[in-house]
């Protein structure tokens, strides 16, 4: 597999949503642009909220979209052609409700689950699915008719102090990740739980 050289973490746009579950992605990439003392800024030809940073001995480009999470795509694609990026050299970090908070998973290909910003990448990708994930577990609120409303709630404090510490063990595997060896980072990304 090929090293990653771009991380790009999904959400809506707004204060509104900001501390929404579903902006979980998002806040993988902020934490990482805090980590690094790099802010990220807006962007327009990226349609989002962009920063690049030399990480691990490599060059990383960090990337919020700024449009909303259906439409992520758009910034995901602009990114991709300017700076000549093949989908396996993606990172998307994305929220996802299989998995419990406090727990985050790597996973290379696939579909995408129901989940609106993956497809939308996908689509705007031509189809290629090989960008590599990074699902942040938020939870499920335990029926299909609540998703929309649970996403975009915010978590409680326990909850999100939960994914936050998931979130900060994907920042201690993003070395490993960076150099390409997926091994060492499933490994220790998959062991964790808060």
């Amino acid at each position: 597999m090929s090293h990653v050289k771009a991380f790009i973490g999904l959400g809506n746009p707004g204060s509104e949503y900001d501390a929404t579950r579903h902006n979980a992605g998002a806040w993988a990439v902020e934490a990482l642009a805090r980590d690094s003392l790099t802010p990220l800024r807006n962007e327009r030809k990226f349609l989002g909220q962009y920063a690049k940073i030399h990480y691990a001995g490599h060059d990383l480009h960090l990337l919020v979209p700024s449009t909303y999470m259906n439409r992520s795509g758009k910034a995901v694609a602009a990114l991709c052609q300017f700076f000549k990026l093949s989908p396996d050299e993606l990172l998307v970090a994305h929220d996802e409700l299989d998995i419990a908070p406090g727990t985050a998973r790597y996973k290379h290909g696939g579909g995408h689950g129901g989940h609106n910003g993956l497809r939308d990448i996908a689509s705007a990708l031509g189809n290629d699915k090989s960008f590599h994930r990074l699902r942040v577990g938020i939870g499920h609120p335990g029926s299909a008719k609540q998703v929309t409303h649970y996403v975009l709630g915010r978590p409680g404090k326990a909850e999100r102090s939960a994914i936050d510490a998931a979130i900060e063990e994907c920042l201690r595997t993003l070395p490993d990740v960076a150099a390409g060896d997926w091994a060492s980072a499933m490994n220790r990304l998959h062991s964790f739980e808060k």
